[in-house]
C-alpha cells in the first residue's frame, strides 16, 4: 500500500473489534473441541506474545492464500463464485475474466493469490486466434485497424492489460493490490505437472509455444519495471535437477541470463515434482500431479488455511535450562501440541463457513480445502540462537543442532498428524510487521533482544561476514529439511552478477541444498524526472537531479523504500549488500 485514503481507514478502523471477534470465535471452538483450560491458555499465548496469528484483523474463518487452479474458469467463468462473466471464448474475454476473477478470488482470502496456470492458459487462448505455431509468427501484422499490431505486439498488449490492472488498489482489500502470484515451470517440470492435462476441448498443452510465452512474458515484465516500478507479479521459476545439475540446461541458462539482465525473481529448485512454490516463500508438497478432467490441474491447487507463528526466541528463553537442548526439544513439542489443537479448531470454522456457502471459491473448485495446509510458523530462531551465545555460522555444529531442536519436533509432530483432510508444514514466515511486533514485546518483557526487528532467515541480515555461498549453505538441505513449509533465503547485493556468475550459483543451490532464494540488487527511481534504473545510483543520469528513492524487496515483494514501514525503513538501512562473489569467503575458504 503506497497511498492510503478513506477507503484504507475504512478497513484500520474496525481491526481492533475483529481482533476481539476472532479471539471469541476461537475461545468457543477451542471450548467446544478441548475444554475451557485450552481455550484459556489460547488467549494466554497471544496475550503474552507466546505465539501469534496472522490477520487475525480479518473476518474469522477466512483462509490464509491459495495457489488455484483455473480450469473451473474455462467452463464457468466467474458466475460461480457470484460474478457475472461466462467461460472465455477468445484471448479478450479470457485477459479481461482474468483480471475479474483474480480480484473475485483475492477477496475471500487474507494472503496471496497463486495462478501458475495463467500464461499457459493465455498460450491456448492465443493459439486458438492464431494457430499452434503463432510463436514463430510473432511479427506477423494480424490488426486491420490503423494499428497494424503484430501478434507479438497483441500479447504484449494483453500482458499490459492483466498487470496494470492487477496492480491497482482493490476496494475490497482496503485500497490495496491484489498480492497476486505466478510461476513458470522448465520442460520436465511443466511435464510432470501438466503430462496428461487437456483442455476442455479435449487438446493439451503445447510445450514449445508456452516455452516461448513464458520468457518472453518475463523479457516484457524486466524492460517494463524501467517504465513502471510494478511489484506484481511475484514471479517464481519452477526448476527440476538431478541432484548434480539441472535437468533443462536451457531453461538454467536463461534464468542466469534474466537475472545479469536485472531482472529480480525467485527460483526453486527441487530433484522431483513433489511440491510447487506458490506464495512468497510457501513449499507446498503436491499431493497429486495426475491431472483429472472432473477436477482440475489439482497438482496447484493448494495453499494455506492459517498461519499461526511460535515466537522462537520468546520459548528458547523461557525453556528450563536444566538439560541444555533437550529442555528446548521438550518446550518445543509442548507448544506444538498446543498450536496444533489451535489449528484444528480454526480448521472447524472454515469448514463451517464451507457448508454456510460463504467460501464459494472453495465450492466452484478453484481451490480444495482438504489439500492446502495448517502451517506452523516460526520467527525469533536465530535470535534464540544469539540469546545462548551461539554463532550464527553455517560450519557451527552447535547452531546446527540448535536449529533441529527447533524444528525436528515440529517437523515430526506434523508428520504424527498427518490424516485425512489434514495436512501440516512449518514455515519460517516473512513476518514484514511481526518481526517488529516480536522485537518489542520481548524487550518489553526484559529478554535479550538483539535487533528491532526479527530476522526471516538463518543469517544475520545485517552481517557483513556472511558471504554469499554461506547463505545458501544456511538456507541449504542441512537447517531446511525440517523446514517442509519453506523459506526464502534473500541475497543482498549491491551490484547485478554476471550471467557466468549466476551459473556459478545455481550449480552452489542444487550442491548445497539450497531450495528457495533471490537475489535483491535495489533499483533507482528518480523522484524528480520518473526514471528508473536498475541499479543503486547516487545521481539520476536523465537529469542529475540526486532526489532519489530507492525499491527492493520488503519481504517477499519489490517496492519503494520510502513507503516501507519506519520501523522496516531502518531494517533495510542496517541490511548487508554484498559486494560481490568473493567477499567474505576468507571466512571459510572450502566455500
Amino acid at each position: 500500500m503506497v497511498n492510503k485514503n478513506i477507503a484504507t481507514l475504512e478497513t484500520e478502523i474496525y481491526k481492533p473489534d475483529a481482533i476481539r471477534m476472532n479471539r471469541l470465535a476461537m475461545y468457543r471452538k477451542l471450548s467446544e473441541m478441548y475444554g475451557v483450560d485450552t481455550a484459556e491458555e489460547y488467549l494466554r499465548q497471544l496475550e503474552e506474545h507466546e505465539i501469534y496469528r496472522h490477520d487475525e484483523t480479518g473476518i474469522i474463518g477466512k483462509p490464509y492464500c491459495a495457489s488455484v487452479t483455473l480450469y473451473p474458469f474455462l467452463f464457468h467463468g466467474n458466475t460461480t463464485i457470484g460474478g457475472t462473466s461466462e467461460a472465455p471464448k477468445n484471448l479478450a474475454a479470457f485477459n479481461g475474466s482474468f483480471i475479474n476473477l483474480v480480484f473475485a478470488l483475492a477477496s475471500q482470502f487474507c494472503g496471496a493469490i497463486s495462478t501458475p496456470e495463467w500464461l499457459s492458459y493465455m498460450d491456448y487462448f492465443i493459439r486458438r486466434e492464431y494457430g499452434d505455431d503463432y510463436y514463430l509468427r510473432a511479427g506477423t501484422c494480424v490488426d486491420a485497424s490503423t494499428r497494424k499490431r503484430t501478434i507479438d505486439k497483441v500479447i504484449t498488449d494483453s500482458f499490459e492489460q492483466v498487470v496494470y490492472s492487477l496492480n491497482q488498489p482493490a476496494a475490497a482489500r482496503g485500497n490495496q493490490s491484489v498480492f497476486w502470484n505466478i510461476a513458470y515451470f522448465d520442460k520436465p517440470y511443466f511435464h510432470g505437472m501438466f503430462e496428461n492435462f487437456v483442455f476442455p476441448d479435449g487438446t493439451p498443452m503445447h510445450w514449445d509455444s508456452v516455452n516461448w510465452l513464458q520468457k518472453r512474458f518475463m523479457k516484457w515484465f524486466n524492460r517494463e519495471r524501467l517504465r513502471k516500478l510494478l511489484t506484481f507479479p511475484v514471479e517464481t521459476v519452477n526448476l527440476l535437477d538431478d541432484g548434480s545439475n539441472y535437468v533443462d540446461q536451457e531453461w538454467k541458462e536463461f534464468v542466469a541470463e534474466m537475472w545479469a539482465e536485472g531482472h529480480s525473481f525467485f527460483v526453486y529448485r527441487s530433484d522431483s515434482v513433489d511440491s510447487l512454490s506458490s506464495c512468497c516463500r510457501l513449499r507446498n508438497e503436491l499431493q497429486d500431479n495426475a491431472f483429472s478432467y472432473t477436477l482440475g490441474a489439482g497438482g496447484v491447487s493448494t495453499g494455506s488455511k492459517c498461519v499461526m507463528t511460535i515466537n522462537v526466541n520468546h520459548l528458547v528463553q523461557n525453556a528450563i535450562w536444566d538439560r541444555g537442548l533437550d529442555d528446548v526439544r521438550l518446550a518445543m513439542k509442548e507448544q506444538v501440541d498446543k498450536i496444533h489443537k489451535y489449528l484444528l479448531a480454526f480448521n472447524e470454522i472454515l469448514h463451517e463457513r464451507q457448508a454456510s456457502g460463504l467460501l464459494p471459491v472453495y465450492d466452484a473448485g478453484f481451490v480444495n480445502l482438504d489439500k492446502q495446509y495448517l502451517t506452523v510458523g516460526i520467527n525469533g530462531l536465530i535470535e534464540g540462537a544469539e540469546s545462548l551465545g551461539t554463532d550464527i555460522d553455517p560450519l557451527n555444529q552447535d547452531y546446527i543442532a540448535y536449529t533441529e531442536a527447533i524444528l525436528q519436533p515440529i517437523y515430526e509432530a506434523n508428520k504424527a498428524a498427518r490424516c485425512n483432510g489434514i495436512l501440516w508444514n512449518t514455515e519460517m514466515v516473512p513476518a514484514e510487521n511481526l518481526g517488529v511486533k516480536n522485537a518489542a514485546w520481548d524487550r518489553a518483557d526484559k529478554l535479550f533482544v538483539p535487533r528491532d526487528c526479527y530476522n526471516s532467515y538463518f543469517f544475520r541480515v545485517e552481517d557483513p561476514k556472511v558471504n554469499v555461498l554461506d547463505k545458501l549453505m544456511l538456507h541449504g538441505r542441512t537447517f531446511t529439511r525440517y523446514l517442509d513449509g519453506g523459506s526464502a533465503c534473500h541475497i543482498n547485493m549491491d551490484e547485478h552478477l554476471t550471467k557466468e556468475q549466476y551459473l556459478l550459483l545455481l550449480d552452489a543451490a542444487v550442491k548445497t541444498g539450497c531450495s528457495y532464494f533471490t537475489f535483491n540488487i535495489p533499483n533507482t527511481v528518480c523522484r524528480h524526472c520518473g526514471y528508473i534504473s536498475k541499479h543503486r545510483l547516487a545521481e539520476c543520469p536523465e537529469c542529475d537531479g540526486k532526489d532519489l528513492d530507492y525499491a527492493t524487496r520488503v519481504i517477499g515483494y519489490l517496492k519503494l523504500v520510502s513507503s516501507f514501514s519506519q520501523d522496516r525503513q531502518l531494517e533495510e538501512e542496517k541490511r548487508h549488500y554484498s559486494a560481490g562473489l568473493e567477499e567474505g569467503h576468507e571466512n571459510h575458504p572450502e566455500s
